[in-house]
């Protein structure tokens, strides 16, 4: 598989993170003993959730944005969502004075649609879920003239997004596997750019709904395939995958698997209470992946990437129903 576009590499990633200094700070890394009992071996939680907009995506957007030429400031971006490249995009064009249109599903999840209008981006509701609202959002970017942020297929956002996996390893060098959340795959391939030039012996494992396996189903099958998406989890929920994340993980991931919709609202419910932070379900796929198949990682130094914390009261409702 080959992509028209550049793979980022370790000289892009450390440029996106001076980049990304003025404006974003490093994500905290602990170590929860009650993560460590549940999963037999030692956890680490990467918090990405800590950052603006409550998601590691921010840090894409803002490497990005601020790259753009005067001519694509004065044009505005586009971008279509489920939520957190959509605020990601936001954030960034709000802090460079750009204008953003972002396109997203019209039950969307209602916390992040606010966040978005907050920061001054007009928000248009299109399409049952993300790839119905990608092509109406790429027909707008055609018409109007927008520079189109593609959620996957674009170098300066896997280079942004590849700096929490160089804080990690500064953070706890004895790393030895790194999970990530999929669902157009950006994070995952911008860990596999980082870690395997930082030290090639760190594995990298990436997970998926298997109600929404499209990037899974097409790293098996070595070219991009479109499957079907009924997750919970909007932030894993895609029908199809990127070429361009997708060139980087089949090249480079290690391995990939896909949970159950259990065992991800299980591993939310276990994140918020036994870290105590507020944890949306694509941010808790790393642990369900490490609680589902503990053998992989037992005895190892296990960094769980906590993609975002941008639940919405009903789900949050919905995790523990009133009894009788």
């Amino acid at each position: 598989m080959t992509t028209s576009w550049p793979v980022p590499d370790l000289a892009d990633v450390l440029a996106a993170r001076q980049r990304i200094a003025p404006y974003l700070q490093p994500t905290p890394l602990y170590r929860y003993p009650a993560l460590d009992a549940l999963a037999g071996t030692r956890v680490w939680v990467k918090h990405e959730n800590h950052l603006p907009v409550g998601a590691f995506k921010v840090r894409g957007g803002v490497n990005l944005i601020s790259q753009l030429s005067a001519d694509e400031r004065r044009r505005g971006v586009i971008a279509a969502s489920t939520g957190n490249h959509g605020q990601s995009v936001a954030y960034a064009a709000d802090l460079f004075g750009v204008r953003a249109v972002i396109c997203m599903p019209e039950q969307a999840n209602p916390v992040k649609v606010e966040s978005m209008q907050a920061l001054g981006a007009e928000v248009v509701f299109r399409g049952r879920d993300f790839d119905e609202a990608r092509e109406h959002c790429e027909q707008q970017a055609a018409e109007h003239g927008y520079r189109y942020i593609h959620s996957g297929n674009e170098p300066g956002l896997i280079a942004g997004v590849a700096t929490y996996t160089v804080e990690i390893v500064a953070a706890q060098p004895d790393t030895e596997v790194i999970v990530v959340p999929v669902g157009g795959g950006s994070g995952a391939a911008g860990a596999c750019v980082a870690a395997k030039a930082i030290r090639p012996s760190i594995e990298v494992i990436a997970v998926q709904s298997e109600a929404a396996p499209a990037a899974y189903r097409s790293w098996q099958a070595g070219t991009l395939v479109t499957d079907t998406n009924s997750t919970f989890a909007e932030g894993l929920a895609t029908r199809s995958a990127f070429e361009l994340p997708q060139q980087i993980l089949r090249d480079q991931l290690d391995d990939f698997v896909l949970v159950s919709e259990d065992a991800l609202k299980s591993a939310t419910r276990l994140m918020i209470e036994k870290t105590r932070n507020l944890v949306e379900p694509a941010g808790a796929a790393a642990l369900a992946a490490v609680l589902s198949t503990p053998e992989r990682f037992a005895g190892r130094n296990v960094a769980i990437v906590c993609s975002g914390g941008n639940i919405s009261p009903a789900q949050l409702a919905a995790l523990w129903p009133a009894a009788g």
